[in-house]
């Protein structure tokens, strides 16, 4: 179950993301209300995922997959660019994380 909850976390915070930049640097009133209200449900849930596992561990996976989940919000939906390079940058980073969850 905590797995799930930091999973859901860095969803929370990656879509959060995508919100803030409809913000407009809060500018934009209901953007700002969803990431804000997304960035909350995150932390919330990280809170609860951390319970069972070590708080670097835990802590850099949220952030490993969440910046993965943000790299593909904004391709998918904001139609940012990609390159092989990203890619393996991103591939890099949830390496990392799965070597930081082994050991």
């Amino acid at each position: 179950m905590e797995l799930l909850e930091l999973v859901l976390a860095a969803a929370c915070f990656a879509a959060g993301g995508l919100f803030m930049k409809y913000a407009a640097g809060v500018s934009r009133p209901l953007p700002t209300a969803a990431f804000a209200l997304l960035f909350l449900a995150g932390a919330v849930l990280q809170s609860l995922g951390m319970r069972r596992f070590d708080l670097g561990a835990a802590y850099i996976a949220v952030l490993g997959l969440e910046v993965a989940l943000a790299f593909l919000l904004s391709v998918a939906v904001l139609h940012e660019s990609y390159s092989a390079g990203r890619i393996i940058a991103i591939v890099l980073i949830l390496s990392g994380v799965a070597l930081l969850r082994k050991y």
